[in-house]
């Protein structure tokens, strides 16, 4: 129990009501009525400053000091012992007979409400590539369309902006760089990601970085016979990440949760055509401006002199 130190009966009041009885003199009824308490309270608080001085006004625990139907020790060791073995809540109660709501309390209060895995996760294994244009990695992202500003902004999930379809957010990042290139195209089919892969790498190109290698995820359109063709084309390698394994492309990942923060959900648009507009201006930003904790706060275009100046 914490009361708070400016309330009626708190330990300012406590102190005024033992004050009033022990060095005042008042009566108990008359010091009750002007702290507008029971005469019974009154004495409770005089007894225990009698009792224990100035301690004794503090607040206490409102902790019981008998609990005569809490669960026994032994039952508790039994408990936890049955869950080192893995066993669920269900499979406890049933075995000790006693209620699954105790024993799930008696798991939570531990700390072992969940099951830990099997084995741990193995160590997080980073990479980063060493030169430019090394590795590049792309990936997409569905954003809806709307024609005026969505629940995100106004909050009313009633007032959405409904049957404006989606539009697809593509990106390519270098691996070493961090350097970005991104556009909002209307689907991700063979023929758009070929358009989009093409502008890339001649964006790339005027950046003065040589892509000798794409990963991608096992989507259909970049395993399609276009894109293939494409690659054959450039005399480029082609990986794809692991199934169900998106750490595998995980600066694609990671940069598409940033422009959603940072651009795509940053501010209210009126449309998302304006939005749209939006991301040229936002990867200038991303590109020259924008220091990443992972380079050293460094830019990405700062980084790529730096790596052509080792190069050199």
């Amino acid at each position: 129990m914490n009361s708070h130190e400016n309330a009626r009966l708190g330990l300012r009041g406590r102190e005024r009501l033992v004050a009033l009885i022990l060095t005042d003199g008042l009566p108990g009824p008359v010091v009750a009525a002007q702290c507008g308490v029971s005469t019974r309270t009154v004495w409770k608080w005089v007894r225990r400053y009698r009792d224990e001085g100035p301690a004794g006004l503090r607040d206490r625990s409102s902790r019981p000091q008998h609990s005569p139907r809490r669960l026994a020790r032994h039952r508790r060791r039994q408990i936890l012992r049955l869950r080192g073995r893995r066993r669920s809540a269900v499979e406890i109660a049933t075995q000790l007979g006693l209620p699954c709501a105790t024993v799930g309390v008696t798991l939570r209060r531990a700390g072992l409400g969940r099951l830990p895995p099997v084995t741990p996760p193995g160590p997080v294994r980073r990479y980063e590539c060493g030169r430019p244009g090394e590795l590049v990695h792309v990936d997409t992202k569905k954003l809806g369309r709307f024609r005026r500003p969505g629940h995100r902004v106004h909050g009313d999930p009633q007032r959405r902006s409904r049957g404006s379809g989606w539009e697809i957010l593509h990106v390519a990042i270098d691996d070493a760089t961090r350097l970005l290139y991104a556009e909002v195209l209307t689907d991700e089919t063979a023929d758009t990601v070929v358009g989009f892969l093409t502008r890339a790498q001649t964006w790339f190109a005027a950046q003065g970085i040589v892509v000798t290698a794409w990963m991608t995820d096992n989507g259909p359109a970049y395993l399609s016979r276009k894109v293939r063709q494409l690659w054959a084309a450039w005399q480029v390698q082609h990986r794809r990440t692991r199934p169900y394994r998106p750490q595998t492309n995980g600066k694609a990942e990671r940069v598409i949760q940033t422009l959603l923060r940072e651009w795509a959900y940053r501010r209210s648009y009126a449309t998302s055509g304006w939005r749209q507009r939006a991301l040229l201006g936002y990867l200038q930003y991303y590109n020259h401006s924008r220091r990443h904790t992972a380079l050293g706060y460094q830019t990405p275009a700062a980084r790529r002199v730096q790596l052509s100046e080792q190069r050199l």
